[in-house]
């Protein structure tokens, strides 16, 4: 007999570079990108029962749809297994926030289930169908996300202990909105040999040397990313400031959870209407 009842974290997926290097003849975008997961996250429970449900607790359930449409119900369905659970989604993560909530959310979902019936994941093609981020948050590990998110590859070389601050304004960014106010589609990818980073600082260097080629887009999609950006570039301690993804969220990088935490404080002091959070990078 199976498990009663299965738990998973469905970390914040952070970009710590996203390189945009092409457009495929279908309209969508080629990317490279160095993914790593921050220890803040969302959390998705199942137990055994009849039919599929949902139930949404947490922060952020009341802007999440609890029907068919929500994507931990469509990942669910994607399993292509018919039996039945009681899904629970205790959302913390903010929604279209660029930190892949819901892929993350759906990702979660996916191994939550295989657990819980004890089967395999769908296929690769039924992942990605679900969203570009799901592949590499089904892997849940550090990697390198290449194509339209379908190439995931674990880094060659383990990263170093890191904090992040991850600050968002509130503000839902949407990603076709970043895409279609892109400039310019093919800047040059990832280095083909990644380095051996030892140390935080080693770290911040090698990205200094990279992008996040939506920020652009994204700023003037919505100004505000511009000063989140700022503050956290602003903390002491803070050795990189970056947006994740197709924002809103920016995040800091630091060398030690006690600067991370104070910096964390600080900005919330600073900005009580933002959703502020500390967390190590995840191994």
């Amino acid at each position: 007999m199976g498990p009663r009842s299965v738990t998973e974290l469905a970390r914040a997926k952070i970009n710590l570079c996203l390189h945009v290097t092409g457009r495929r003849g279908d309209g969508y975008h080629l990317l490279d990108s160095l993914v790593v997961f921050a220890d803040v996250a969302d959390r998705v429970t199942a137990v055994p029962a009849d039919a599929l449900t949902l139930t949404l607790t947490g922060a952020g359930a009341a802007h999440l749809p609890d029907g068919a449409d929500n994507l931990v119900m469509r990942a669910a369905r994607a399993m292509g297994v018919s039996r039945g659970a009681a899904i629970t989604l205790e959302k913390r993560l903010p929604v279209a926030s660029g930190i892949g909530g819901g892929s993350a959310d759906a990702a979660a979902t996916l191994r939550v289930l295989s657990r819980l019936w004890e089967v395999g994941l769908p296929s690769a093609t039924a992942v990605l169908g679900l969203g570009a981020d799901v592949p590499v948050c089904v892997a849940g590990v550090p990697a390198r996300m290449e194509g339209v998110g379908e190439v995931v590859s674990p880094l060659p070389h383990a990263l170093p202990e890191a904090w992040l601050v991850l600050a968002n304004p509130g503000v839902a960014v949407a990603t076709p909105d970043v895409f279609r106010a892109l400039t310019r589609t093919d800047h040059p990818p990832l280095p083909r040999d990644l380095p051996r980073l030892r140390g935080a600082d080693e770290l911040a260097a090698f990205l200094q040397m990279q992008r996040n080629d939506l920020e652009p887009a994204a700023m003037s999609v919505a100004p505000v990313i511009r000063r989140v950006k700022d503050a956290v570039a602003a903390q002491p301690g803070c050795l990189l400031a970056r947006m994740s993804g197709s924002g809103a969220t920016c995040f800091g990088l630091f060398a030690d959870p006690l600067g991370a935490a104070a910096a964390a404080a600080a900005l919330r002091k600073a900005e009580p209407g933002w959703w502020v959070e500390a967390g190590a990078i995840a191994a």
